[in-house]
């Protein structure tokens, strides 16, 4: 009998000096959220990077990267389109010529979203798929007027190279065609 009170004693004891010191050593609980340091997730520095590339939709031919989905019962009546949505796959690369290097997709949509002017909103993952950033992505999310000879549009976020990425694109159109358009897009971002 005494040996079994020796070692509840003991076990009670290891329990509590185990339950103390886990609690003095984890803090808070930690609950829905907690503060982290950069450091904590292996960021390092934050870098401003100006990304330089050009964009082509192409929305007509056997080769089209950018196609129609969807559209209002409105939309064909509308000056401005108003209610269509595109999808779009649209090739990205270093030059305004499509034979030049591609080095990444714009991947997302677009759509009409302004009855009295001709004003996009974009969704758009930009991944890049040559040199440091290949597998990194960006996330745009604005408006887009098309007829403005630049348009600023945010960057709201990424991925790989462009985690907590924030910035902005400027788009100014390059040339356009009834079977496509090319826009030149300057991206400043910060990340990690």
């Amino acid at each position: 009998m005494e040996k079994m009170l020796t070692r509840l004693t003991t076990m009670s004891l290891i329990f509590f000096f185990f339950f103390f010191f886990s609690t003095l050593v984890a803090g808070k609980s930690q609950g829905f959220s907690r503060s982290l340091s950069p450091e904590a997730l292996g960021l390092k520095e934050e870098k401003l990077s100006h990304l330089h590339f050009f964009l082509h939709d192409i929305v007509e031919g056997e080769k089209a990267t950018a196609v129609r989905v969807a559209e209002a019962w409105m939309t064909n009546t509308s000056k401005t389109g108003f209610g269509f949505l595109v999808m779009m796959d649209d090739p990205l690369t270093e030059g305004p010529d499509l034979g030049s290097k591609t080095v990444g997709r714009a991947q997302g949509m677009y759509a009409s979203a302004a009855e009295n002017e001709l004003a996009l909103l974009m969704v758009i993952n930009l991944a890049f798929m040559e040199g440091k950033y290949k597998g990194s992505n960006l996330s745009l999310l604005g408006r887009n007027e098309v007829f403005s000879e630049v348009r600023e549009m945010p960057i709201i976020g990424g991925s790989g190279l462009f985690r907590f990425a924030r910035g902005y694109a400027q788009a100014k159109t390059h040339k356009i065609t009834v079977e496509s358009s090319i826009v030149e897009y300057n991206v400043f971002v910060y990340h990690y």
